[in-house]
């Protein structure tokens, strides 16, 4: 069990009980926590006795009192105390099977922790829970989950798994709807595998779960170079990612003249690997989905128009760095002559992996060798979140050693990337 503090914030209840970074947290008024939705929970009391474990080995029972809602105001090293629950499927396009040999040790943990789905959005295959972890779900209404479909024929989900329990994804996801729980679903779409008369059956018996299926996700498959696994995965090209395109359009407007939302979203890749127009931002609803790459471009789109850009406050040199998709984005937003779009082809991976966030610290600085710049854009989606650390584990300091004195900043969203041309930041 590991409830180890990593920050405190200031002038929190965890400071006025003089807890530090390097405590653990081993037990609330007698019970362990296994996560922080367990201690959550626990710290809904009013009275109090934590058990607490000191950097220096040391025990100690603290007992206070606090007010109903009051949080702690820690930070915790992981937000699972026992372990994650890791991914026991072998998927045929799994990426964490596509990743370069030794890299750091977190890019391999396959996770399939619904804690982790409810904490932060990451999909779950429901394949590793247990009746226990279903009860566990309802009990604390863990809602909503995250949910990779893939396929709901039955036979062709547990062969995309590699699993026989694959095959109950019709069952498992009753539990949920008995337990009250609402989901978002995504396919991740092969070509000749699940796509074509199977992806009509799984959006179709999808959207027979509404209300508590909240959405549906269909992103393209990726192959990096790396990639050994001997099944024949095929990608989509421009032609075939346009029949995608036509196929679940006509979903979309039968849905959303039902109900007004369109449930059923297509991954950016789709639209930029077609060369087709984008939908407009109304065509995403509240963009459910955005973390996964659906109406991610878009969302960047609007934020930068959303207002006019100055006229040249500043005439610093820009390198904008971006994936080889993107890049042909960004060059239509901006027609200035000291900003320069750089697309960075993906060596690490191959070529064939064109997103930015998987773009790596090395690709970068091979690409920004000569020329001379002012500032240089990258995507934060490219560092790992909350850290400022590439996939390759190249830093972001890296790069500001290497290239000063050139300032490098990173890119959050298309307001951050207008008023960088604004000279506001």
């Amino acid at each position: 069990m590991n409830g180890t503090i990593t920050k405190i914030e200031a002038g929190s209840l965890a400071e006025e009980l003089e807890l530090a970074a390097g405590d653990k947290i081993l037990q609330v008024n007698g019970r362990t926590p296994l996560d922080i939705i367990d201690l959550s929970f626990l710290l809904a009391e009013e009275e109090i006795e934590l058990l607490v474990e000191h950097s220096d080995g040391e025990r100690e029972i603290i007992a206070f009192e606090k007010d109903f809602d009051e949080e702690l105001g820690a930070e915790f090293e992981s937000a699972v105390f026992d372990g994650i629950k890791r991914c026991k499927n072998h998927c045929v396009f799994c990426f964490v099977d596509m990743i370069a040999p030794n890299m750091r040790k977190t890019l391999s943990i396959k996770d399939d922790d619904y804690r982790l789905s409810f904490l932060f959005g990451n999909f779950i295959t429901l394949t590793n829970l247990s009746a226990k972890d279903f009860k566990r779900v309802k009990k604390f209404h863990l809602s909503p989950l995250f949910v990779s479909v893939h396929a709901m024929n039955p036979e062709l989900r547990a062969r995309i798994l590699r699993t026989p329990l694959g095959a109950k994804i019709q069952t498992q996801l009753d539990e949920l709807e008995k337990a009250g729980v609402e989901y978002h679903t995504q396919v991740v779409l092969c070509k000749n595998l699940n796509d074509g008369a199977e992806l009509d059956y799984t959006i179709s018996e999808i959207l027979k779960r509404k209300p508590h299926a909240l959405s549906l996700a269909i992103v393209p498959v990726g192959v990096t170079r790396h990639r050994r696994d001997k099944f024949p995965l095929q990608q989509f090209d421009k032609d075939s990612a346009a029949k995608v395109i036509e196929q679940v359009e006509a979903w979309q407007k039968k849905i959303r003249a039902e109900s007004g939302r369109t449930f059923v979203y297509l991954g950016d890749e789709f639209y930029l690997m077609a060369e087709k127009n984008l939908p407009p931002a109304e065509f995403y609803d509240d963009f459910p989905q955005i973390e996964n790459g659906i109406g991610m471009t878009r969302n960047f789109i609007e934020e930068f128009r959303e207002k006019e850009i100055g006229q040249g406050k500043w005439d610093k040199r820009i390198d904008v760095v971006s994936g080889t998709s993107f890049a042909k984005v960004l060059k239509k937003l901006v027609d200035k002559p000291n900003v320069r779009i750089l697309p960075v082809e993906n060596k690490f991976f191959g070529e064939k992996v064109n997103v930015s966030g998987l773009l790596t610290g090395k690709d970068i600085i091979a690409a920004l060798q000569g020329g001379e710049r002012d500032l240089i854009l990258i995507p934060a989606t490219a560092l790992k979140s909350g850290e400022e650390i590439f996939l390759d584990d190249v830093s972001l300091a890296d790069l500001r050693k290497i290239f000063a004195p050139a300032q490098v900043l990173p890119i959050r969203n298309g307001a951050e990337f207008r008023k960088v041309l604004e000279g506001e930041i």
